[in-house]
């Protein structure tokens, strides 16, 4: 049997919101990186090849984008990233490796954030994981941007004045 619930009169309940004050930031710096989402930031181009692809279809975009790094999908998830790191740690010394699959090469499972997360999430992901860039998520989990070092340094100078 349920339990019987007591009807709420008008001027029982009171938002719990409604003595909210908002936070104290110390400097500009501290309310963007606490206050935004990280769409503000710039986590644009975006470059990305599918898991059957080879290192040397990994290679040629990265050269054509001119990027540090490809996000490797599959069915619009990002399954892996490649980049420059893996080329110079894992590929660059045997040109054998570039018709295998990229996915015997790339990092597997990388760390992301979502576009509506605050900046600091991702500052603080990049920081504690040691990762130089991170694929940025929609609400449905599909890549939408990658966040690096040079796209968050020029963030950071924007608000540092």
């Amino acid at each position: 049997m349920g339990r019987k619930r007591n009807p709420v009169e008008p001027g029982d309940f009171e938002d719990p919101l409604s003595n909210y004050d908002p936070p104290a930031y110390a400097d500009e710096l501290e309310r963007v990186l606490c206050a935004t989402e990280v769409s503000q930031m710039p986590i644009r181009p975006l470059a990305y090849i599918e898991k059957d692809a080879t290192v040397q279809d990994a290679l040629d975009t990265m050269c054509k984008y001119e990027c540090s790094c490809v996000v490797v999908e599959d069915a619009g998830r990002a399954v892996g990233i490649f980049s420059a790191r893996d080329v110079l740690n894992k590929v660059a010394h045997d040109p054998a490796t570039r018709p295998m699959p990229i996915t015997e090469f790339m990092t597997p499972d990388p760390r992301t954030v979502y576009a509506t997360d605050c900046p600091a999430k991702a500052l603080n992901l990049m920081a504690i994981g040691g990762f130089r860039h991170i694929p940025v998520l929609d609400v449905n989990d599909k890549v939408v941007g990658m966040l690096g070092p040079r796209r968050t340094t020029e963030f950071l100078q924007e608000h540092l004045i």
